[in-house]
């Protein structure tokens, strides 16, 4: 989804957190800015198992079966892919990358929460060599045991395969779980395991024991056994406009947020000992934001921590207004 912050209220949310912008090295898999102007909504990202710093995204809604390819030392697009084989895309809203190699994205938005009676996942192998090409990918029909329903979430376990959605509600949204085998033979049924918040993407480290879902102001990681949630902890995230990706870096040593909007930043986090999100500050570039949770950045005076909620205060009327917006014009 798209909604945007004037650069006057993004002056003043640095102003009000004390936030200074921090200088990323020139090495892979740190913060990035996307440069491709084609890349105005992206909305899922996942990193690239065969090209280390490498991270693939999508635009959101009706872009096109395009996949970009893009490299964190430069921030340029490397590869866009072409999907054959699927049907017009509606609503992409995430991408994961499974043990089987294949790249996953989910056709899963829905607006209007629950119009359509189905969604799709499309498949295809993650290409062995970086560049435009067209791929022919595989379409998987997907259902819900308990009704249609919104989701921009889409996450492939790395161990198992299995594949999870996590539902976007107001009050809160489910973690679904596909079958052990996604087929074409028919629909592809999702069951309710359990209850997140309002998400807007999510991801499993890379051994498969954590799951780490965001939303527009917030992140939290939960212990993830035998296809189940468990404790769940805070995760350091930053503040950005339109807060739509996350995915662990391919080493699972940091996470990496993305946002939507025309030269959106890309936000490295490292992980600590916890598993989710660690206590370092976000390690930014100008525009990226600052810490979601000012303990990240140590102790500050009781001014800054006031400072630091009002600033939040004017992201959230700033981000769900044009959210409100947008879906008003979507409906109408």
């Amino acid at each position: 989804m798209r909604a945007y912050l004037t650069a006057s209220a993004a002056a003043l949310l640095l102003v009000l957190t004390g936030a200074a912008p921090a200088v990323a090295d020139d090495g892979a898999d740190q913060s990035f800015t996307i440069e491709d102007p084609r890349i105005t909504e992206s909305s899922g990202l996942a990193a690239s198992r065969l090209h280390p710093g490498v991270y693939w995204t999508h635009n959101d809604s009706e872009d096109g079966p395009y996949l970009y390819a893009v490299d964190s030392r430069t921030g340029k697009t490397v590869a866009t892919i072409t999907m054959r084989g699927v049907g017009e895309p509606r609503d992409v809203e995430a991408v994961s990358i499974g043990p089987d190699g294949n790249l996953y994205v989910g056709d899963i938005g829905d607006n209007l929460d629950g119009s359509w009676d189905h969604v799709w996942i499309y498949r295809f192998p993650e290409p062995k060599r970086l560049g435009d090409a067209t791929v022919r990918a595989t379409q998987f029909d997907v259902t819900y045991a308990d009704g249609a329903r919104n989701a921009e979430a889409m996450m492939v376990h790395p161990k198992t395969g299995r594949v999870y959605i996590a539902s976007k509600n107001e009050d809160g949204g489910g973690l679904y779980e596909g079958p052990a085998r996604l087929s074409t033979g028919g629909n592809n049924v999702f069951r309710r395991v359990g209850e997140v918040p309002w998400v807007t993407d999510g991801a499993f480290s890379p051994d498969g024991t954590r799951l780490v879902l965001r939303s527009y102001f917030s992140a939290r990681g939960y212990a993830f056994e035998d296809g189940r949630l468990g404790d769940d902890n805070r995760v350091d995230a930053p503040f950005q406009g339109q807060a739509e990706s996350v995915t662990y870096t391919a080493d699972g040593s940091a996470l990496m947020f993305g946002s939507e909007g025309a030269g959106s930043g890309v936000v490295r986090v490292d992980v600590g000992d916890g598993g989710g999100g660690g206590s370092a500050a976000p390690s930014g570039k100008p525009g990226d934001g600052a810490a979601a949770d000012t303990g990240a950045n140590g102790d500050e005076g009781d001014g800054q921590k006031g400072s630091a909620a009002l600033g939040a205060v004017i992201v959230g009327a700033a981000a769900v207004g044009a959210l409100v917006l947008r879906r008003r014009r979507r409906a109408g």
